[in-house]
């Protein structure tokens, strides 16, 4: 234990985790814990009682790391300045900040700003506040799981959470799931959301042409209907040649799609019909993206010089 002014001064200007090695006396002199935070705001936590009430100190402290305010006092936690300062710096923050801050508008609107996520910490009341949820899930998507159902059966504020988050699309209320402009918006930014919509939408050509373009393996989640047709099928192959896996058997049988696949993904010749597994030119493509292809070639290419 370190019980020397002078020395402990030097030591936590140049490491400020040493606070925590200072006798009680030192870690209530205002100047050393100052200067520890200022090294490692995380040295709040070795401060006194006292000195986790300075405002300096601890909007010091959250003004480099927002989550520090978890060691502030209980009264600081209720300080508007200093909850604020260390909300903007991490929006997570906010699950420190007294009730009564976590219901003040302008308090969770700066947490939810930088990161949307934080909107699960908010008070009842503003969680169901219009314009604090759209803010939220414009910073990320996710933070619609935290909002009623209301605003998840919110047209506009499901398309700004797509916007921000393409997989938020499963946070969304069944009816907006089957909205054809929502689940395009999700699809055009990640394809896998196809997942996530209805099955009516799985069966809609744009939609799906829209989610393979992307994400060429979205096919898997398209109808039967659609995995046989042949300009989708196509489209998900040029994105990615292993999509193949997920097209119908007749399609995994056209020449020109399986040889689309190859040239993307040789691997892709795993999952062409057998007869194009024989076929050479196909499997010549195919060695030539991914030499193990060959292994997926038939008997009788795999024992000829391609």
């Amino acid at each position: 234990m370190i019980t020397d002014r002078e020395i402990a001064l030097r030591e936590v200007k140049q490491n400020g985790y040493e606070l925590a090695f200072l006798s009680d006396e030192l870690k209530n002199d205002k100047e050393i814990v100052l200067e520890a935070v200022k090294s490692d705001c995380l040295a709040l936590e070795y401060a006194s009682d006292d000195l986790k009430n300075d405002r300096e100190i601890v909007f010091e402290a959250v003004k480099k790391n927002g989550l520090v305010l978890f060691y502030a006092s209980k009264e600081l936690k209720n300080d508007i300045k200093i909850v604020f300062e260390a909300v903007k710096q991490n929006g997570y923050a906010l699950n420190h900040a007294s009730n009564k801050l976590k219901n003040d508008r302008e308090i969770v609107f700066g947490a939810v700003k930088q990161n949307g996520l934080a909107f699960e910490y908010a008070s009842e009341k503003l969680k169901n506040d219009r314009e604090v949820v759209l803010e939220a899930v414009k910073s990320n998507g996710l933070a619609l799981k935290y909002a009623s159902f209301e605003f998840r059966n919110d047209r506009e504020i499901v398309i700004e959470a797509v916007k921000s988050e393409d997989l938020a699309l499963e946070l969304a209320s069944f009816e907006l799931r089957n909205d054809r402009e929502v689940v395009l918006e999700a699809v055009h930014n990640n394809g896998y959301s196809l997942v996530y919509a209805s099955d009516d939408l799985k069966n809609d050509r744009e939609v799906v042409l829209e989610a393979v373009k992307q994400k060429g393996c979205a096919l898997e989640y398209a109808s039967e209907k659609l995995r046989n047709d042949r300009e989708i099928v196509f489209e998900a192959v040029k994105q990615n040649g292993l999509a193949l896996f997920y097209a119908s058997d007749k399609l995994k049988n056209d020449k020109e799609i399986v040889l689309e696949a190859v040239k993307s993904e040789g691997l892709a010749l795993e999952y062409a019909s057998d007869e194009l597994r024989n076929d050479r030119e196909i499997v010549f493509e195919a060695v030539k993206s991914e030499s193990l292809a060959l292994e997926y070639a038939s008997f009788e290419l795999r024992n000829e010089k391609i």
